[in-house]
């Protein structure tokens, strides 16, 4: 469980303990089990782990989009009032206003038959009930404010005409008409070349600095969360299993698991040879009744397999759960 904290007042998300399941489908384990996890205001916090870790499933807890058969347990606090127990309007009022969520694929997020100034003024108009004429000077200066050039021109154009890179600028333009308090980021870079996801996450810091936003940055690319965020949270098969500032985590892994990562991810400069995790990520029809990464971890010991993970304290602040505190250095057998 999270520790009480005296400045939970500028915490945007607190996310206490967080389990889901998902009835009918054959999972043999939950796809969240037990996650904590918080934004501050203004911060820009990172989710990195393997496919399937559970970290768009944290994101979509956050905004209530799991199916409606999902078992829920525990909090999602979004500005001191928790996500999970809302009504309908209060509902309604999280998704336009407080919260938005950027996916990887900005063209799952338009009508291909539809133009860009529909997509933005529509939402201006019947959600946030702004005028016509101004939905539409409030879309040219949200498209200006992303980076975009001659907007009034843009506005009259279809989703195939622009680049991804221009599309995502849209998309996030979108998600930020509501002016909201935090942002979720879901790999929105992911599919962008080196030149264009530079310049789409200097708009978000931008108006992270600006807005006093918060910002959940997910991604699979740990080098880039280090490099980009305040701090970073490592999760694995549905947990959370390192949480610590961005400098401490890429300097000084303390799981094995997040030292594989770095391991396996190719750096300039770097003599070592790539050294991908052994095995494979699992799967919801994988059950544990101890640590989860026994099986691929270089440093497991017969007690891992039924050792129930718990979070443990670090001296920097952050925080591990591996039961193998007792080395000084538990990562060395992965990085060398």
């Amino acid at each position: 469980m999270v520790e009480n904290r005296t400045d939970a007042v500028d915490e945007l998300l607190e996310i206490r303990d967080l389990t889901v399941e998902l009835p009918g489908t054959g999972a043999r384990r939950p796809v969240l089990d037990g996650v904590d996890l918080r934004v501050r205001r203004g911060e820009v916090v990172g989710l990195v782990g393997e496919s399937g870790s559970g970290k768009s499933t944290t994101a979509k807890a956050v905004l209530r989009m799991l199916p409606r058969d999902a078992h829920i347990h525990g909090r999602v606090g979004v500005a001191g009032r928790d996500a999970l127990t809302l009504d309908t309007d209060e509902l309604r009022e999280l998704r336009a206003r407080r919260v938005a969520m950027v996916h990887q694929d900005p063209r799952s997020s338009l009508n291909p038959v539809r133009r860009i100034g529909d997509f933005l003024t529509e939402r201006l108009i019947h959600t946030l009930d702004r005028p016509k004429a101004q939905a539409y000077a409030e879309a040219l200066r949200l498209l200006e404010a992303v980076g975009i050039v001659r907007p009034a021109e843009r506005l009259r154009q279809f989703p195939h005409e622009l680049s991804g890179g221009m599309l995502q600028r849209v998309v996030i333009a979108a998600a930020l008409a509501g002016d909201p308090e935090l942002l979720l980021a879901d790999e929105a870079t992911s599919a962008l070349d080196v030149t264009t996801q530079a310049e789409i996450l200097a708009i978000l810091r931008e108006h992270r600095t600006g807005r006093g936003l918060g910002l959940l940055f997910i991604t699979h690319d740990l080098h880039l969360a280090a490099a980009y965020c305040d701090r970073v949270y490592v999760m694995y098969a549905g947990r959370v299993v390192e949480e610590r500032t961005a400098a401490s985590l890429f300097e000084d892994p303390r799981h094995p698991y997040t030292a594989g990562l770095l391991a396996c991810t190719p750096e300039l400069g770097d003599p070592r040879p790539i050294r991908p995790i052994p095995g494979r990520p699992p799967s919801l029809d994988d059950a544990f009744p101890g640590c989860p990464f026994v099986a691929r971890c270089p440093v497991a010991e017969t007690a891992c397999e039924t050792w129930r993970p718990v979070a443990r304290e670090l001296p920097d602040g952050g925080r591990v759960t591996c039961r193998r505190t007792d080395l000084d250095h538990p990562a060395e057998k992965v990085l060398g």
